[in-house]
Formats: C-alpha cells, structure tokens, sequence
C-alpha cells in the first residue's frame, strides 16, 4: 500500500471539469486529472430518481493533500453535494508514484 490517492468526482459539464481540474493542479493538491466526457449518470436525489450526463473527474494524489483537496472540491463545486471518493492506490510504478509526490505539496 502506498500513501497516494485515487479520487473520484463529476461535474456537470466539460467547463466545470477542467475547472476543477485547473484549479486543483494550480493548489498543488493534484498531480494530475483525467477527464472522462459525457458519462451517464441515473441516481436518486430528492426523492427522484435522476438520468443526467456528467463529466468523470479522476484525480491523483498523496493522503496528506486529501483534506485540501476535499475542501477544494467543496468550495468550487456547483453540486450542492460533490461526489469525493477516495480510493487507495496499492501499488504501481515507482516513478510514477514518485512523480505524484513531487507534484503536490
């Protein structure tokens, strides 16, 4: 197990994602974001259930950026309740792993 971070999150539009995206790189709480287009996204809210596309966010980082960057995430997002999964990132290659660290502070 590593101390890097898989984070997930959607937007509701391409704009918005490389919002998040740009502003998460600039906070150096991400080392990097891929953006995956127009997924479809069906989900309960309010009661409803819901078919909407959104924008896939997955974010790379390290445990220690996690809580600025939920916090940012928070701030920036025009969802009343952003997505922020968290997964943990085990193993992969040394280099890339190091480069992460490198990347945020």
């Amino acid at each position: 197990m590593t101390n890097k971070r898989l984070v997930l999150t959607t937007a509701s539009s391409q704009e918005e994602a490389r919002k998040l995206a740009n502003a998460l790189l600039e906070r150096r709480v991400a080392a990097c974001v891929n953006i995956l287009p127009k997924i479809d996204s069906i989900y309960r809210w309010k009661d409803k259930v819901e078919v909407t596309q959104e924008f896939l966010l997955l974010i790379k980082t390290t445990q220690s950026a996690m809580e600025k960057l939920r916090d940012a995430i928070q701030e920036l997002h025009s969802y009343e309740i952003p997505e922020c999964i968290v997964l943990p990132i085990e193993d992969g290659s040394e280099t890339y792993l190091k480069w992460i660290d490198e990347s945020v502070k």
